[in-house]
């Protein structure tokens, strides 16, 4: 233990240096800010849907919440309930037990309401396909307005899927 506490008191405490700031994240992060309040006028609220996936895609999206992409100081926060959602954002191919689930949330949610399927199992149902206990897509359930493809997407990805919801012209947030 002394040995260790010599050695830092000598050499100092190493840490590698802080990442370089991504001029493209920042370009992203600004589009989507003024996006969501010039077309709302407050806060975009989530709801999140795991309809069965392998949480690589939860983990990208538990990533929007750091202090790097902070995408609640952007006006965007996650909420428990559908009934105060303005979008839906559904992970993972639809499992049988979800199936009924997904559509009672996508019902509760109030209109103008938007679908965002994330992963390359939302988009297209991935390796699990359509099956005996996978109803495949997202799609294949309920509509989906903008599908983010990857295994998993990363967060810039992800936010570039809510910029281009949010900015859908059918949708009647203009």
């Amino acid at each position: 233990m002394h040995k260790l506490l010599r050695q830092i008191v000598k050499v100092g405490i190493r840490t590698e240096a802080p990442p370089q700031a991504d001029d493209s994240l920042r370009q992203i992060t600004d589009r989507l800010n003024q996006e969501v309040l010039r077309l709302l006028g407050r806060a975009l609220a989530i709801r999140h849907v795991d309809a069965g996936s392998c949480n690589g895609c939860e983990l990208e999206i538990h990533a929007l919440a750091n202090p790097y992409y902070n995408i609640e100081g952007l006006g965007i926060r996650f909420v428990a309930s559908p009934r105060h959602a303005d979008m839906l954002m559904v992970t993972g191919p639809v499992s049988r037990n979800m199936e009924q689930a997904l559509r009672r949330t996508y019902e509760a949610t109030p209109e103008p309401k938007l679908v965002l399927a994330i992963g390359d199992c939302g988009c297209s149902g991935g390796i699990f396909g359509d099956g005996y206990a996978s109803c495949g897509r997202v799609a294949s359930v309920i509509p989906v307005d903008v599908a983010v493809p990857g295994c998993p997407p990363p967060p810039a990805a992800i936010m570039q899927g809510i910029l281009t919801a949010v900015r859908a012209p059918a949708q009647g947030f203009r």
